[in-house]
């Protein structure tokens, strides 16, 4: 098979595999909010459905660029014309894509908007219904405030030890220096010391001889004198 009626296989079975995930993604969109229960069981936020679905129409886009740069290189012209078709029909599914996207976006808030005014309805109401979805708003309620309390119990925990550790480093370091000035100090004193041992040493034979020159002198007289 030529190397460019390859390429456009399989941009075509991407385009397939895009589409369809991208039209889930909207789908998703579209039914959002519709079902408490499925609201607060669902992983999937409005936001990264929407996100997903972006990049869906991103990537048919890029998968239309690549087609219609394929298409004039394809070895037959009913190749070609049959790719120029494909081409438009591509164009006018991302442009329905685009609208789908945009009117789910519209049905999910209507959705949302309907949802929160029956759980207003619902806990306003007196049944045993209301009753049991109040107790547990408050049960929900409470492990969220027990949560941001632990929460925060862990960051001022967090925080003493940061400042602990910061205080035992400074210490360290005013250990340190205060080791370096006493070990300045002991090899000054050691210095000092030397240079008092070798004076103690001069003096001590300048004494002796001062001794043996006033004993020549006293010998020097008397033998003169006698």
């Amino acid at each position: 098979m030529d190397e460019v009626v390859e390429a456009v296989e399989k941009a075509k079975k991407e385009w397939d595999e895009a589409y369809a995930k991208t039209q889930a993604h909207i789908k998703a969109i579209e039914n959002y909010g519709k079902s408490r229960e499925e609201k607060e069981k669902s992983s999937n936020s409005l936001q990264r459905l929407n996100g997903l679905a972006q990049d869906g129409l991103n990537l048919l886009n890029s998968l239309h660029l690549k087609l219609d740069l394929l298409a004039p290189q394809l070895p037959t012209s009913d190749q070609v014309q049959s790719a120029q078709s494909l081409l438009q029909s591509w164009k006018k599914e991302c442009n329905n894509l685009r609208l789908s996207l945009r009117n789910a976006n519209l049905q999910a808030k209507a959705n949302m908007r309907k949802a929160a005014q029956e759980e207003r309805e619902l806990l306003l109401g007196g049944g045993e219904e209301s009753t049991i979805r109040r107790r547990n708003l408050q049960t929900k309620a409470g492990m969220t405030s027990a949560a941001e309390s632990i929460t925060e119990s862990l960051r001022r925990t967090r925080q003493l030890m940061v400042q602990e550790v910061e205080r035992n480093a400074s210490t360290l370091m005013t250990f340190d220096e205060s080791t370096g000035v006493l070990r300045k100090a002991e090899s000054e004193y050691k210095g000092h010391r030397s240079l008092l041992m070798r004076t103690r040493n001069l003096l001590s034979t300048m004494q002796r001889q001062d001794i043996i020159d006033r004993f020549n002198r006293i010998a020097s007289y008397l033998i003169m004198n006698n």
